[in-house]
């Protein structure tokens, strides 16, 4: 697994999922509330991705050129970013228009049906 991430299982979960998933979350909490558009995650996920590889090389003498690691992390970082996008977003759709659409999911939302209308 060392080879593969560049660094042991237990560095990966505390620097990458813990830490780089928390400004992942941020990010994407950032993006979407700021109506940028999604494409936009993906170079702040790499530039994550970099620090967080970084951070693992200087802290806990990790392999620094690791490609694999970089990109492992880069998509566990991608994927948290996405995930908190998508969540930001419904919850703005939904608090925005709430005429319009309503929460389905956590990760989506329905259009509102017009209230059927009693004869008169």
């Amino acid at each position: 697994m060392n080879a593969l991430l560049g660094t042991g299982v237990w560095v990966f979960v505390a620097m990458t999922v813990v830490i780089a998933g928390a400004a992942a979350w941020m990010t994407g909490q950032a993006l979407a509330a700021r109506w940028r558009p999604a494409w936009q995650l993906a170079p702040c996920a790499a530039l994550l991705g970099a620090s967080d590889r970084f951070l693992i090389y200087a802290l806990f003498d990790g392999d620094l050129l690791s490609v694999t690691g970089y990109l492992i992390d880069t998509a566990v970082i991608g994927c948290v970013a996405a995930v908190a996008f998508r969540v930001t977003r419904v919850r703005g759709m939904t608090t925005q228009y709430p005429w319009l659409y309503a929460p389905h999911t956590p990760l989506t939302w329905r259009r509102r049906e017009e209230e059927p209308r009693g004869e008169r």
